[in-house]
């Protein structure tokens, strides 16, 4: 967590399944970070809410009716059963954490593709040995500003308004849920971070850190170093999944 907050707001959320040797079980994966709205009553409740609610629906909708054994009936596509998991998560924030609101984004793991659930500015990211991508993008004021023409990208880096959102859970009650597709490639890094990591290590530098990593774990305290040492003005949340060469 960040060396500032007295109350950590941010939570991730791992989990992960398949079977050995059995082809006919993908492999699975889901992997969550939210981050409760700091100027919001109950931001730390909201993001455990949100967390919570779309692992349970999404655990429920894909990964077990993957262990039937009799055939059953087609499944939506990932990403209306996603869509439809983070709206759900949004109506119960609003019941069971009234004046709470949290960022959340997934990303979802099957086979060889990730599907990216996203809301507020929690980012996602791709990296490997050439290039950091973002695959996620902030649902800030500054950020609307930016794709404006209104902004450029480095008036936006040097923003006071860089963290206020229009869209989060819990702030409406239809919220906007961007969902991405992306292939699995072989030596890569999926990335999941809170605004305490990216807003005060630059791109390049995560790129770096990551791009040489042997041991995720290692990396993922090493980042959270760096933003603690960079004055830690926010809680850090950050996944690192390798998705290695050889499956």
């Amino acid at each position: 967590m960040g060396l500032e907050r007295s109350q950590d707001d941010d939570l991730s959320l791992i989990i992960t399944g398949g079977v050995n040797g059995d082809k006919g079980l993908p492999d699975f994966g889901l992997f969550c970070v939210a981050d409760g709205l700091g100027g919001y009553e109950h931001g730390s409740l909201a993001s455990s809410i949100a967390i919570r609610t779309v692992a349970r629906i999404l655990m429920r909708g894909v990964f077990l009716r993957l262990l039937e054994i009799e055939s059953i009936d087609e499944s939506p596509p990932l990403d209306e059963m996603i869509s439809d998991a983070f709206k759900a998560a949004n109506q119960a924030v609003f019941e069971l954490a009234q004046g709470g609101a949290t960022t959340l984004t997934s990303a979802l793991m099957l086979d060889d593709k990730i599907v990216i659930g996203h809301v507020g500015d929690t980012r996602a990211y791709l990296i490997n040995a050439e290039k950091i991508e973002a695959l996620t993008i902030d649902h800030s004021l500054v950020q609307r500003l930016v794709e404006s023409g209104t902004l450029s990208e480095e008036e936006a880096l040097d923003s006071p308004h860089r963290s206020v959102l229009w869209n989060a859970m819990g702030k409406t009650e239809d919220p906007r849920v961007d969902i991405s597709y992306h292939a699995i490639i072989p030596n890569t890094y999926l990335m999941l971070c809170s605004d305490g990591l990216w807003d005060v290590v630059e791109d390049e530098e995560m790129f770096q850190m990551v791009s040489k990593a042997r041991d995720p774990q290692k990396v993922c305290d090493a980042l959270v170093r760096t933003a603690n040492d960079a004055g830690g003005p926010d809680n850090v949340s950050v996944i690192l999944v390798r998705f290695p060469s050889v499956k």
